[in-house]
């Protein structure tokens, strides 16, 4: 199974902010066995932001969509995930009850009387505007659910082709997708996940390599090899990082044939290094 990410705001791109958002989903990810396969990173561009969500809809893929799900004129992300899926928006009873509720606390706490019919009220139940058809996603931190829909193709009760739209700050995205990974994805997790393992290789060229590279890959099904060149590591100098990642145990048996190639050839090695 492929998991996606698909981040959505012109402050990444513009870097007035740092996207934080990679990192913490590979860390969510393989701390249940899994790997993240493929990342888009797109500005608040409804036309792209559709583009992307018919490609992540369309993949078969786990997605995760992080930002553009408020209700200001630069949210575009559920307008545009119900253009690609040729579907109204609808208000979710469910997610404007939590509005409603999350209105009600901030009234209470600042002592003020709740009126839903105030206008700027009446303007956040927007954020409960989701393609028809959607579930939602809670939000411990202050009620505001994010949503998730099935592609087209995608049969009742199977996590394959959905895409999960939470907001773009962390303190509320990230809990989000752990209450996925944990409540859609749980058959999914593996006590086993991803590994790599890989040794330094001094003073030999990459078209030398790759055809040990090819014979490692042809002789297991399954396992990627990789090659990360450097050529002013302070310790190493100019060097070769090679390994093989995939299915730990799988993984074991090709470094054996990788190792064992190297040195038919006479590789100068250095450490060995295990992820």
């Amino acid at each position: 199974m492929a998991f996606g990410l698909l981040i959505i705001g012109d402050e990444i791109l513009s870097g007035k902010r740092a996207d934080q958002h990679v990192p913490k989903v590979i860390a969510l990810l393989a701390a249940r066995g899994l790997s993240l396969s493929w990342v888009r990173l797109v500005g608040d561009d409804p036309q792209r932001i559709t583009a992307d969500l018919k490609d992540a809809f369309a993949s078969g893929d786990i997605v995760f969509s992080c930002g553009g799900i408020g209700a200001t004129p630069d949210d575009h992300t559920r307008q545009c995930a119900a253009q690609a899926l040729n579907v109204p928006l609808a208000l979710h009873p469910v997610a404007r009850d939590l509005i409603i509720e999350r209105m009600r606390d901030v009234a209470a706490e600042k002592g003020v009387l709740f009126d839903p019919e105030r206008a700027d009220n009446l303007h956040r139940l927007n954020m409960a505007m989701f393609p028809q058809g959607a579930s939602i996603i809670p939000n411990p931190y202050n009620k505001i659910a994010g949503f998730f829909v099935r592609s087209p193709a995608s049969s009742p009760g199977s996590a394959t082709g959905a895409v999960y739209f939470v907001p773009g700050f962390p303190v509320m995205a990230w809990p989000m997708i752990e209450w996925v990974l944990d409540h859609h994805c749980a058959h999914l997790h593996r006590e086993c996940g991803q590994r790599e393992q890989s040794v330094i290789v001094m003073g030999t060229m990459e078209a030398t390599l790759t055809p040990l590279m090819e014979l490692v890959e042809a002789h297991h099904p399954g396992v990627k090899v990789f090659s990360l060149p450097s050529v002013d590591h302070p310790q190493w100098g100019a060097h070769i990082e090679l390994g093989v990642k995939g299915d730990a145990v799988a993984v074991a048996s090709a470094y054996t044939t990788l190792i064992q190639g190297l040195r038919d050839q006479g590789s100068p090695l250095g450490p060995e290094l295990v992820r």
